[in-house]
């Protein structure tokens, strides 16, 4: 499992010229699944995302989680983050998880993560989605579960 975490002042995600998912300071999150993942792996993500201290507090410095600032949380799949560019200039996406396998595991993770009462939006999964952003800092953390540094 991968997920690209962004510290935002605001996001969105549309379908269609219609708004699906909308916060405003929080985490946007680029969420993408392999045919490895496990209940595990949505453990440690789920933990992770909510206990990082990329907030900052009344001093500047980056020590508040997403519950001490009362954000939210807007969650994006998207496979191309399991990409393979070493041969070609053609990306490769058979690292990424079989669809059917990849939603369900998005689905639980939406629901782990709002299980932690932090509020949650969400894209469509596997729909043609324009996103759009506030990148605050900018704060950009790729999350790997299966390379954990």
């Amino acid at each position: 499992m991968r997920v690209v975490v962004q510290r935002v002042s605001r996001a969105q995600v549309t379908i269609a010229e219609r708004s699906v998912g909308k916060i405003n300071r929080g985490l946007m999150l680029l969420v993408a699944f392999n045919d490895q993942d496990t209940a595990a792996d949505l453990d440690y993500a789920v933990r992770k995302i909510t206990n990082l201290r990329i907030f900052e507090n009344e001093e500047g410095k980056m020590d508040w989680s997403i519950n001490e600032v009362g954000g939210a949380i807007l969650s994006v799949s998207q496979f191309t983050l399991f990409a393979s560019t070493k041969k070609g200039n053609r990306p490769s996406f058979t690292k990424s998880g079989n669809p059917e396998t990849a939603s369900q595991l998005y689905d639980e993770f939406n629901q782990r993560l709002a299980q932690t009462g932090i509020p949650v939006q969400t894209g469509e999964f596997g729909a043609d989605m324009q996103v759009e952003l506030v990148n605050d800092g900018p704060v950009t953390i790729l999350l790997d579960t299966q390379n954990k540094e």
